[in-house]
């Protein structure tokens, strides 16, 4: 039995040495993919009810890794996303819709509650909510909320929510 055990451990090691792997901070940053967002946010410019903010001028070190429209079958309702990892690797995203705010935000949070404080953006005030997981900045205006929530500090989301352009396409 010691035998067996012996050469399952010379089998493992030489797994372990021969097969290539890289545990680097510049694999852990390769490990998610980034996307190309200018069709999907072109759609979603032409297909939804409100103006749809994308971030403009965002530097390179921050990258896309999900985008995604759903429109809803009544018309009302459609949601936009648009997921982001910052400089720190954190995530960040811009979250909207024309559904009812209430339960958007609390979906799209994960339950994050309105705290005090609002965090001024480009001439804007945002609301601040915090969660057990996501913190977020809220701007309601009518016909659309735009959530710019995630695991980012306020710091980030705030410079994310100030490179948002809304266009109706």
């Amino acid at each position: 039995m010691v035998l067996s055990l012996a050469v399952i451990g010379v089998l493992v090691g030489a797994i372990y040495f021969f097969i290539p792997h890289d545990d680097s901070a510049t694999a852990e940053k390769n490990a998610v993919q980034t996307v190309d967002t200018r069709v999907e946010i072109i759609t979603a410019r032409r297909a939804a009810p409100y103006p749809v903010a994308a971030p403009e001028n965002l530097p390179k070190t921050w990258r896309t890794t999900s985008v995604t429209y759903k429109a809803s079958n009544d018309g009302k309702g459609g949601a936009w996303h648009l997921g982001l990892l910052d400089p720190e690797q954190q995530y960040a995203a811009v979250e909207q819709s024309d559904a009812p705010a209430k339960q958007f935000i609390q979906d799209v949070t994960l339950g994050a509650t309105k705290v005090a404080g609002q965090q001024a953006v480009g001439g804007k005030k945002w609301d601040r909510y915090q969660g057990d997981t996501y913190k977020a900045l809220v701007n309601e205006e009518p016909g659309v909320t735009t959530v710019v929530t995630g695991t980012a500090p306020y710091g980030r989301l705030a410079e994310l929510a100030g490179a948002l352009v809304a266009k109706k396409g």
